[in-house]
């Protein structure tokens, strides 16, 4: 796994939903599972395969918040260039089409969130506008379509 670039704020995010699957939701799952266990034939037992399907998921999560903290590079904003759009840079758009502003975060796919306006640099529009200076007016292809851009604004 290649190294994810995350704010310090995503991470810390990352790491909680880690420490709450891992002690809090394993056990209450594992107590699911003993209480399934107890009533009886468990071919037939419907909260038992429920708790074991939970149990599959929470470790699945697990594993992948392990790994994905594991590889984590916090990002330093004091070290990045702050005229330009990258990871980390909040900015300020304008869809000329229809003269709608818009303000997102660019971040990792980890911490992407787009009812928080946190956009992955790996999005269409992340990696239309990446790379970009306030003023630029860039064409973003995304799948509704070719959209022209203007960069208004970047902040760190």
């Amino acid at each position: 796994m290649k190294n994810v670039f995350l704010t310090r704020e995503g991470y810390d995010t990352l790491k909680k939903e880690y420490e709450l699957l891992k002690k809090g939701k394993r056990r209450e799952i594992s107590d699911a599972i003993e209480k399934a266990r107890a009533l009886g034939d468990l071919k037939e037992n419907a909260e038992y395969h429920a708790a074991k399907e939970a149990m599959s998921l929470n470790e699945r999560r697990v594993s992948e918040l392990e790994a994905t903290l594991s590889h984590a590079r916090i990002i330093d904003n004091e070290n990045i260039d702050k005229y330009k759009v990258l990871i980390g840079a909040t900015v300020k758009i304008r869809v000329i089409s229809d003269n709608e502003i818009e303000e997102y975060m660019l971040v990792s796919e980890a911490e992407a969130d787009f009812s928080k306006n946190k956009i992955s640099v790996t999005s269409p529009l992340g990696q239309g506008i990446l790379g970009h200076k306030a003023g630029d007016v860039v064409q973003v292809k995304t799948p509704a379509g070719m959209m022209s851009i203007e960069i208004l604004e970047i902040k760190r």
